[in-house]
C-alpha cells in the first residue's frame, strides 16, 4: 500500500473554503483528504482557533474530523523551535501561532505545511530560512505550500 502524503493544514485553509479567493483550491484539498489521497494534519492551535470561527466554517472543521486527521502535539521541542524562528526574526512576536504551525509540522515531520499566509510563511526567502533553523535543530526542511500546488487538479488518482 502507498504511504499517504501527510498534509498539515492551519486554519486559512478551512477558511478558505469560504473565499472567493481560495475557494477553489482550498476544496479540492478537502476533496483529496475525502478521497484519501492526502492525509490531513492538524494540532491543537487549529481546533482553538477555529472556535470563534462562523458556522460553516466550523461545519468545514467538522468534516474534516470525519476525515481522521492525525493530531500534531505541543511538546518543549515544538516550543523550542517556534521561539527560535521568533529570535532570529524570521517572525515577529505577533505570527506567534505561525511559527507553531511550522514547528509543529517540523516536528511532527509531516511531509508538507499548506497554508494561505504568502506574506509571512508561503514565500522563498521566508521557507530559506525556516528550514536553516530546522537544520541547525536537528529536524528535516520542511516543505511549505499553498493548496494550489499541493491538491489534485482532477478528482482522479491520476
Amino acid at each position: 500500500m502507498k504511504k499517504l502524503i501527510r498534509v498539515y493544514i492551519d486554519t486559512s485553509v478551512i477558511g478558505g473554503c469560504f473565499d472567493d479567493e481560495f475557494a477553489e483550491w482550498s476544496g479540492k484539498l478537502f476533496r483529496d483528504f475525502q478521497a484519501g489521497r492526502l492525509k490531513p494534519v492538524i494540532s491543537e492551535i487549529v481546533t482553538a482557533s477555529i472556535e470563534p470561527a462562523p458556522t460553516e466554517v466550523l461545519q468545514k472543521y467538522s468534516e474534516l474530523l470525519s476525515y481522521h486527521p492525525e493530531i500534531a502535539e505541543i511538546t518543549r521541542e515544538v516550543s523550542e523551535l517556534a521561539d527560535a524562528y521568533l529570535c532570529r526574526g524570521i517572525l515577529s512576536k505577533n505570527y506567534f501561532d505561525d511559527a507553531m504551525h511550522i514547528a509543529l509540522a517540523t516536528v511532527s515531520e509531516a511531509d508538507v505545511l499548506v497554508i494561505w499566509n504568502f506574506r509571512h510563511i508561503v514565500h522563498l526567502e521566508k521557507i530559506r530560512l525556516f528550514n536553516s533553523v530546522n537544520l541547525e535543530y536537528g529536524y528535516k526542511p520542511i516543505q511549505i505550500y499553498s493548496p494550489r500546488e499541493v491538491a489534485s487538479y482532477e478528482d482522479t488518482n491520476n
